[in-house]
C-alpha cells in the first residue's frame, strides 16, 4: 500500500476555520518511527473531537491526522520488540497531537510507544476500551492503592454515560463498589444502572458553587469532568477518602478550597495516561482483561464505519455520544 486513506487536520489560514477532510497520503508523508502499522481499528475520545473542531489547540503540528487510540497490524518493523503480523495497540504519546494519529489506513509509530494486543482482546475490544477505558483503570488503581476497597462506603462516577465514565463504572461494580453515577443526561439511567451503578444522581447536584465543606457522601471518586464539579465533589468526600482526577471537559479551573485536604485528610491524585511508562500501561490492561466484564463493555460500545468519524468527533463535543465508539478502519 503505497497510497492510504486518512482524515487530516490543515492549519487556518488567519481569520479562518481549521479545515479537516479526508485526503490520501502517500507512505512519504509518514513520520519517523520503527513500526509500520495497517489500522484496523481506533475509537473517539473527546481529545479527538476537540482536535478535530477545533475548540481547544490540542493540535500542534499541521497537517496532523487525529486520533490518539490505534490497533492494528505491523506491516513493516525495524525494531526486535515487533514482527511482521503482530497486532499492537497503542494510547496516547502525543499521537493525534504532535505526531500522526490513527485516523488513517496506516501509521508509523516508535515501538516504545507499542503494546502487543493482550491476547485476551480482539481490536474492537480494544479500541472499545482505548485512552478511556484505560484511564478509568488507572483511576481505579489509584484508589486502590489509597486503600479504598469494595465496602468501604460509596465510590462516586461523574461524567459517568461517557467513554472514562462508562468503563469506570462497569470496573468499580464488578469489583464489588457501591457505584453512584453523576450525568447530566437522566435518559441515560437504565444503561448506567444496567452496567452496574447502585444510584444515579444529576449532574446538577455537583454543579452550584461549591462550599468549602460539604455533607460527607462518598469515600472516593473517580472524576472526568473537572472545574466546579471537581471542586464539589472534592468538599462531599468523607474523611481519609480520596478523588482520582482525570478529565478536564468542566474547565482547568479548581474554584474550591483547601479544607478537604486539611480538615478532612482528602487526596487528590492526578491521572495521566498519554506518557505513563510501559510498566504502568501493561499492567492496566492486565487489569483491564482480568477485571473487565466483556458482557459489559460490549453494552456500552458502538461500532461506526471510518466514513462517520469527523461527524462522530463533533458529537462527542457536544455531548450526544454515549459510552465508546469503535472506528472501523481497516
Amino acid at each position: 500500500m503505497s497510497s492510504f486513506k486518512a482524515v487530516l487536520i490543515r492549519q487556518p489560514e488567519a481569520g479562518e476555520a481549521t479545515s479537516v477532510g479526508f485526503e490520501t497520503l502517500e507512505d512519504a508523508d509518514l513520520m519517523e518511527g520503527d513500526v509500520t502499522v495497517r489500522v484496523e481499528r481506533s475509537t473517539v475520545n473527546y481529545k479527538d473531537g476537540l482536535a478535530i473542531t477545533g475548540k481547544a489547540p490540542v493540535v500542534r503540528r499541521f497537517p496532523m491526522v487525529p486520533g490518539v487510540d490505534g490497533a492494528g497490524m505491523v506491516e513493516q518493523s525495524a525494531s526486535p520488540l515487533f514482527k511482521v503480523g503482530d497486532r499492537v495497540l497503542l494510547n496516547g504519546w502525543g499521537v493525534g497531537e504532535t505526531h500522526l494519529g490513527a485516523y488513517a489506513e496506516r501509521a508509523r509509530w516508535k515501538s516504545d510507544w507499542l503494546l502487543p494486543l493482550p491476547a485476551g482482546f480482539s481490536p474492537d475490544e480494544a479500541m472499545a476500551i482505548g485512552t478511556a477505558g484505560y484511564t478509568a483503570m488507572l483511576a481505579v488503581m489509584a484508589l486502590e492503592r489509597h486503600d479504598i476497597h469494595a465496602g468501604a462506603g460509596p465510590v462516586l462516577v461523574t461524567g459517568a454515560a461517557g467513554g472514562v465514565g462508562s468503563i469506570a463504572v462497569a470496573l468499580l461494580a464488578g469489583l464489588g463498589y457501591h457505584v453512584v453515577a453523576s450525568t447530566g443526561r437522566a435518559e441515560e439511567a437504565g444503561y448506567l444502572k444496567d452496567l452496574g451503578a447502585a444510584e444515579v444522581i444529576e449532574r446538577a447536584s455537583l454543579a452550584g458553587p461549591p462550599k468549602p465543606l460539604a455533607k460527607e457522601r462518598f469515600i472516593g471518586a473517580i472524576d472526568a469532568v473537572g472545574g466546579p464539579t471537581l471542586a464539589n465533589v472534592l468538599s462531599m468526600i468523607r474523611y481519609g477518602g480520596a478523588v482520582a482526577a482525570c478529565g478536564m471537559a468542566g474547565g482547568l479551573d479548581l474554584p474550591g478550597s483547601v479544607a478537604p485536604f486539611i480538615l478532612r485528610g482528602v487526596a487528590l491524585y492526578g491521572i495521566d495516561s498519554v506518557y505513563a511508562p510501559k510498566s504502568v500501561r501493561l499492567a492496566a490492561w492486565e487489569r483491564l482483561d482480568r477485571d473487565l466484564d466483556r458482557v459489559k463493555l460490549a453494552s456500552a460500545m458502538r461500532r461506526i464505519p471510518f466514513d462517520d468519524v469527523i461527524d462522530a468527533a463533533r458529537d462527542i463535543i457536544e455531548g450526544k455520544v454515549r459510552g465508546r465508539l469503535v472506528v472501523e478502519i481497516g
